[in-house]
């Protein structure tokens, strides 16, 4: 059995902290995990240096493609290609939005709608939230283009209610907002908490 350290840490070239975790008690299997921002990646102790290192070098191809694929469902085309998929789907195309982007200066709102201007903005704040919540608030958003005079009345509750996961979405929403201002009057801070939508349009 190589005498190499049980550990070993290194960061790879494009700045991932990696930490390689030799097991005695595995034989073949390999394993990664992220865990206290770095990279774990568990191999057998048995491994000889060259086979281990292209096992981690494997295991870190795999990561950064992850990481990439992440990265693409949360940019402003991949968000615009979402948008068009579900205004087909719930409302037949009526809300033919033009531009559909992340904002990261909407700090009291979830997304808003231009109905003038035929553009959608969602809060950044939401890419880290399920694609689930993140459909409900482009839907709500959809709407507001598809049915721009009815404001947030019957007509457009008519609308948004097609969207069958809107109650748990509320939810959701909602014990964001209140974890954020408990955390926030626990740290001594200022609420500021996105709690709504908008309609630039509005009058």
């Amino acid at each position: 059995m190589p005498a190499y350290p049980s550990t070993v840490e290194f960061v790879a070239a494009d700045n991932i902290p990696v930490q390689i975790v030799r097991s005695k008690k595995r034989r073949k299997t390999i394993s990664s995990y992220w865990r206290e921002n770095k990279l774990v990646v568990q191999v057998p102790a048995t491994l000889d240096e060259k086979t281990e290192r292209s096992f981690v070098d494997e295991m870190l191809k795999k990561y950064r493609q992850k990481q990439q694929k992440k990265e693409l469902g949360q940019s402003d085309s991949a968000l615009e290609q979402r948008a068009a998929e579900l205004d087909q789907f719930y409302f037949d195309g009526a809300a033919a939005a033009q531009s559909v982007r992340w904002v990261t200066n909407q700090n009291k709102r979830w997304g808003s709608a231009s109905y003038a201007q035929r553009t959608i903005r969602l809060s950044s704040k939401l890419q880290q939230m399920p694609a689930w919540v993140r459909d409900y608030v482009l839907v709500h958003e959809l709407a507001h283009l598809a049915a721009p005079r009815a404001g947030h009345g019957p007509e457009f509750q008519k609308l948004l209610n097609r969207f069958q996961r809107r109650a748990d979405a509320d939810l959701y929403l909602d014990a964001f907002h209140a974890g954020y201002n408990s955390h926030a009057a626990e740290h001594g801070q200022n609420a500021e908490a996105i709690d709504g939508f908008g309609q630039d349009d509005e009058s």
